[in-house]
């Protein structure tokens, strides 16, 4: 095993007025609140799905970082933005895709090589790998 890591959350109340929060065994998160308007309503305040996106931004990230370093390209920057898409799926809430939108300064690099590297990462990062949904991506080099 590489790594074991885990966070809990805790709900109380029914599913529109019930509160929850989140937490990370590390601490890098502690009670994070959420609820039926953060993750529903617009309301400000984070979601589970915003989680996701968050881990698979980072995720993403480390891995292009090495697939461009293994390539020869250690990258200046990468900068990743995922976006979660939660629908309605045989009335169900569903995630349905998910977006990456990445822009890096790898000096060296070429597109073709930046593009590759790009590939691999979306597809073998293991936060990619973990989702059962469609995963789209704009790359950009910078």
């Amino acid at each position: 095993m590489i790594s074991s890591n885990s966070a809990q959350a805790v709900w109380s109340g029914d599913i529109k007025s019930g509160k929850g929060n989140i937490s990370a065994a590390s601490g890098a998160i502690e009670a994070l609140a959420y609820d039926f308007g953060k993750r529903f309503a617009g309301e400000p305040g984070t979601n589970p799905e915003e989680l996701i996106a968050a881990a698979h931004a980072g995720c993403f990230s480390m891995a292009l970082s090495g697939q461009l370093t293994n390539a020869g390209h250690p990258p200046e920057e990468i900068e990743t933005k995922a976006t979660v898409t939660l629908e309605r799926v045989d009335e169900k809430p569903t995630v349905t895709k998910v977006h990456l939108d990445v822009r890096a300064k790898v000096p060296g690099a070429t597109e073709e090589a930046f593009q590759t590297a790009a590939g691999n990462a979306k597809a073998g990062c293991p936060i990619s790998r973990l989702l059962n949904t469609e995963i789209t991506m704009d790359a950009k080099l910078a």
